[in-house]
């Protein structure tokens, strides 16, 4: 009788470990899609700035940064190890950061106007609020298996 008990006891073990990792993959992949449409946008409002706008520095500070959220994101998903992971998320998270410091100062130079800054800036906020998740989720980890 054990035996069933112990038997049912894993099988429902295993059942929210397997379902706990499709969650943590649904967010992998959230952020993944999330951040390549953004570095499609940064790209095109780059293109924009230049035609349109003249403006060539900021706009350069802006696609490099805000292309990078993205690339990081992948190199993080195809990390060597769980630490890895966690270093390529913060770093993704850093970039955001700057990308949001980069477009409020679009927005205040008037190269954005209050419409397609508050367009593009939801966006940015909500990859900040994501990988922030993300980057705080992997340091518990790391924190309560001893990692430093």
């Amino acid at each position: 009788m054990q035996s069933d008990e112990l038997k049912n006891h894993n099988s429902s073990l295993c059942t929210l470990h397997s379902s706990l990792k499709e969650k943590q993959m649904a967010e992998k992949s959230i952020i993944q899609e999330k951040s390549f449409n953004f570095a499609v946008r940064i790209a095109k409002l780059y293109r924009f700035l230049c035609n349109e706008k003249k403006e060539y520095i900021l706009s350069k500070q802006l696609l490099r940064s805000g292309t990078s959220i993205g690339a990081n994101v992948s190199e993080a998903l195809r990390g060597v190890s769980k630490r890895d992971f966690g270093n390529k998320m913060a770093i993704a998270l850093k970039e955001a950061n700057e990308t949001d410091y980069w477009l409020k100062l679009m927005n205040a130079t008037e190269y954005l106007s209050e419409t397609q800054y508050i367009n593009i800036n939801s966006d940015c906020d909500e990859i900040i609020r994501i990988l922030t998740s993300i980057v705080k989720t992997s340091m518990k980890r790391d924190d309560k298996n001893g990692i430093c």
